[in-house]
C-alpha cells in the first residue's frame, strides 16, 4: 500500500468540500492551506473501521466521522501528512481537537508528551531514520528525524506525521490484513501501533548508528589514526538529536502503561512491549554517548600527545644546531689571539669535533625516545 491523498479522485462530503473550496477562493497560498503545488489536501488515507474491519468506499473527514459516529464500536484512521494551519484548522473545527493541540500539530516543534484535552488525547512522537552515507565526514547527516502527533479521541484517531521517517502506510496495512483483532479494540490500537512502529525505527538507527561508531573508534586507535577529531564531534552531535528523540518517550509511555480506565487494558500490555524496546533504545544511546565521550577525550589525548612529540623533536635538533651555533659566534668575533686560530689542522679539526658532538647529541636523544 502506497500513500496517497483523499483528494485526487475521491468524493467529498459536501460541508467538507464547501471548506476546502472556499480556502483557495479566498486567495490563500494553498502551500499554507495544506495544499501541495498540483493542489492535493495534506490527507493521506481517511478509513472508517467497525468490529476491526475497514469500511468500503471512500470518506472525506467529516464523512468518516458522520459514519463512524453511525455505527457501534465504530472509529475513524485519518493520517495527514504536514498539514498547513487551514486544513487543520478545518479538521479540528470537524472533530473538535483543541487550538493549542492544533498549534503544536502544524509547526511540529514539540518534546515527546502527552497531555489531554477534555475527552481527547494528544500524543507527540519524534520519528527518526538512519541517513546511509559512504563515508562519515565532519559534516555528514547520519540521524534524521521528524515528528508524529497523534490525537485520539473515542471515535477517531488522527496521525500528522512530519518528515520522511515512519510512514504510516506500512502500519495501516498491517493492522488491516494481519492485526483485524487488534484494531477492535478501537483508537488506542492505532496509537499502538504507530507507536510501536516509530520505536522500531529507533531501534534500527541505533543498530546502525554503532556500526559508525565502530568506524571511528578503529580509526582513532589504529596506527595510522585516520579519524580526525572533527569526525568524532558531528557523530556526537549526531547521536545528541537521536537522544532528544528517545529519552524524552520515556515519561509518556509510562503514564499511558499506568493510567486506568483510559487506555483499554490490552492495549497497556502491547504499551509496555513499546516501552521495554525504548528502554533497550535509551540504554543504547547511553552506552554509545559514554564511548563516544571516551573516544574524543582519547583523541585529545593523543592530539596532545602528538604535540608534545614534536615539541621534543623541534627542541632536540635545536640542542644539536646551538653548538654549531656557539662554535659559529666564538669563532667569528675576529680577535687576534684565538686557540688554534693559526693551527693548519684547526679548520678540520673543529669540524670534526663538532660531527662528533652532533653524533653524540643525536644518539643520545634517539635513545630517550625524542628522536
Amino acid at each position: 500500500m502506497t500513500e496517497r491523498s483523499w483528494t485526487r479522485g475521491r468524493p467529498l462530503g459536501k460541508m467538507w468540500a464547501d471548506r476546502m473550496r472556499g480556502l483557495l477562493n479566498n486567495g490563500d497560498n494553498p502551500h499554507q492551506a495544506g495544499f501541495d503545488a498540483a493542489g492535493a489536501s495534506s490527507v493521506v488515507d481517511c478509513g472508517v473501521y467497525v468490529d476491526g474491519k475497514r469500511l468500503p468506499g471512500d470518506f472525506s473527514p467529516d464523512q468518516a466521522l458522520a459514519e463512524a459516529s453511525g455505527r457501534e464500536g465504530g472509529f475513524v484512521w485519518l493520517g495527514l501528512h504536514q498539514p498547513g494551519a487551514a486544513e487543520m484548522t478545518a479538521i479540528a473545527q470537524v472533530y473538535g481537537l483543541h487550538e493549542l493541540a492544533v498549534e503544536d500539530a502544524v509547526k511540529a516543534e514539540q518534546r515527546p508528551k502527552l497531555e489531554q484535552f477534555n475527552d481527547v488525547h494528544f500524543l507527540v512522537l519524534r520519528t527518526a531514520r538512519y541517513v546511509p552515507h559512504q563515508e562519515l565526514t565532519e559534516s555528514s547527516q547520519v540521524v534524521e528525524t521528524g515528528q508524529m502527533m497523534i490525537f485520539i479521541g473515542e471515535r477517531f484517531v488522527i496521525t500528522v506525521r512530519h518528515g520522511d521517517a515512519s510512514e504510516m502506510a506500512p502500519v495501516r496495512a498491517d493492522l488491516e490484513k494481519q492485526r483485524a483483532a487488534l484494531l477492535q479494540q478501537g483508537p488506542w490500537a492505532v496509537a499502538y501501533a504507530v507507536t510501536d512502529r516509530v520505536v522500531d525505527h529507533y531501534l534500527e538507527v541505533a543498530d546502525d548508528f554503532e556500526a559508525d561508531l565502530d568506524i571511528i573508534e578503529e580509526g582513532v586507535f589504529s596506527r595510522d589514526r585516520i579519524a580526525p577529531i572533527q569526525q568524532v564531534y558531528q557523530l556526537k552531535r549526531e547521536l545528541v538529536e537521536f537522544r532528544r528523540a528517545v529519552v524524552p518517550l520515556q515519561r509518556p509511555l509510562a503514564s499511558i502503561t499506568s493510567s486506568q480506565g483510559v487506555v483499554p487494558k490490552e492495549i497497556r500490555r502491547y504499551f509496555r512491549d513499546v516501552q521495554d524496546h525504548l528502554t533497550r533504545t535509551v540504554e543504547q544511546v547511553s552506552s554509545y554517548d559514554d564511548l563516544l565521550n571516551s573516544i574524543l577525550q582519547a583523541r585529545l589525548a593523543q592530539v596532545t600527545v602528538d604535540q608534545n612529540n614534536d615539541m621534543r623533536k623541534i627542541a632536540s635538533w635545536a640542542a644539536i644546531a646551538t653548538v654549531w651555533t656557539a662554535f659559529a659566534g666564538v669563532y667569528g668575533m675576529n680577535f687576534d689571539y684565538m686557540p688554534e686560530t693559526h693551527w693548519k689542522y684547526g679548520y678540520p679539526g673543529l669540524i670534526a669535533l663538532l660531527s662528533l658532538a652532533t653524533v653524540v647529541l643525536y644518539r643520545a636523544f634517539r635513545r630517550n625516545g625524542w628522536l
